[in-house]
């Protein structure tokens, strides 16, 4: 046993002469996640989730973070915002220096904590109260802010569809919103869209309230039948804007349909067919379907990682999580480099230092980001879509900076 002992003891000493224990440890980058897998919104929540692993997995591939490693560790909370919590706890516990989030109410809830910990959290919650770095500083996201992207698909629809209508000139736009009113993700852009509609001149109605998992919303449509509205503002998940929208065209309530950013995937015409055509919304990153850019990586990396799962049902929110997950990975790349890789680096030294940078060189259809220490709106461009016989037709971009530069900087900072 002695001889044995004292011949492990110098296999062990020259093994931490070699590789010593201290820079085999540095080498591995912790990283946590939360996801919605199975709660209200995991019917887009689910092919987030799987780019998030196909996306830290081409990280790793391709080099890591300047030849080290990430450890990407996630749990599926179910869209419960205490349970959030209590898996954020125990990320931070595990010395995880970085965190891919979801939701925007558990987003919005951590956030006073994260900032606190100095831990960045790289969320699915395009929410505008996540961009005043003086209130959310490690809060962040490569797309524009949901209050963004609705000014911009209004705009669209007043300059694309409302001229052709026949009432155009002889009366006001008619417009309502639809969306779960408790829900911080359906509700934050709600203030953004009705000030949008009140300045392009728009006629409000009242508002509907539908819970996310609603799915029958008869009695919110009949409700909107005596104010006739031209077009609906839908804040909710594919599978709620798909039930709303059937029931709206079975009622012949005959508005067009504008959505927020997770309630239209190449799911939805599977899910509701006429009842959504014409239907306008953001496109903020490429579809999966795709072909353009640097789409393969991503269509290759899915069948590698996740070949049960056909590419046929796989959605655009791969590609969100490939672009925030791309974000992250240059932060901590960029923070490395300057001998800062900590949380509080990775806040000044990675993602407040990019200007007007291509996530994989625009291979992903994202604009350039930016951010700066006193501004986290990533970038003011939105290209809108619209949703025709199964397919999501490019519209026009609305650059809502340059349309509105005085009402940006003095009016529209974190809302």
């Amino acid at each position: 046993m002695r001889i044995n002992f004292r011949f492990f003891m110098i296999i062990l000493a020259l093994f931490v002469m070699v590789f010593p224990v201290s820079s085999i440890i540095a080498q591995e980058i912790k990283i946590g996640g939360l996801t919605d897998c199975t709660g209200a919104t995991s019917d887009v929540g689910k092919d987030y989730a799987l780019g998030l692993v196909e996306a830290f997995n081409y990280v790793n591939d391709t080099g890591g973070i300047n030849g080290k490693k990430i450890k990407y560790t996630w749990f599926d909370y179910g869209y419960r915002v205490p349970e959030a919590i209590t898996k954020y706890t125990f990320l931070k516990r595990m010395g995880v220096i970085a965190i891919q989030g979801w939701g925007t109410g558990d987003t919005e809830a951590l956030s006073p904590t994260v900032l606190k910990d100095k831990i960045p959290y790289v969320s699915a919650s395009f929410s505008a109260h996540l961009t005043n770095p003086a209130k959310a500083a490690y809060n962040l996201f490569f797309a524009p802010d949901y209050s963004v992207q609705a000014r911009a698909v209004l705009t669209t629809w007043f300059e694309t569809r409302w001229p052709k209508n026949k009432d155009y000139g002889k009366r006001k736009p008619r417009f309502a919103c639809v969306y779960a009113f408790p829900s911080p993700y359906a509700s934050a852009p709600i203030k953004a869209i009705k000030d949008h509609a009140t300045m392009l001149g728009f006629e409000i109605g009242d508002d509907q309230d539908v819970a996310l998992t609603t799915m029958d919303a008869k009695s919110q449509i009949m409700a909107l039948q005596k104010f006739k509205p031209d077009v609906l503002w839908h804040g909710n998940t594919t599978m709620c804007v798909s039930a709303t929208a059937r029931d709206a065209y079975a009622l012949g309530l005959g508005a067009d349909w504008l959505s927020n950013f997770w309630g239209a995937d190449e799911n939805l015409w599977k899910l509701a067919g006429k009842a959504v055509d014409g239907l306008m919304c953001a496109g903020v990153n490429y579809f999966f379907d795709d072909n353009r850019g640097k789409m393969k990586i991503v269509h290759d990396y899915a069948a590698k990682y996740n070949p049960g799962i056909p590419a046929k049902d796989r959605i655009k929110f791969t590609v969100t999580a490939w672009s925030n997950v791309l974000l992250l990975a240059e932060a901590m790349k960029r923070a490395d480099k300057a001998g800062a890789l900590n949380g509080e680096g990775i806040l000044k030294k990675g993602f407040e230092t990019m200007k007007d940078y291509a996530l994989l060189d625009g291979g992903l259809g994202t604009a350039p980001v930016n951010f700066t220490a006193s501004d986290h709106r990533t970038t003011s461009t939105v290209p809108v879509y619209e949703l025709k016989e199964g397919k999501f037709n490019y519209v026009k971009t609305i650059d809502v900076k340059a349309r509105w530069p005085e009402k940006w900087t003095k009016e529209w900072f974190g809302w």
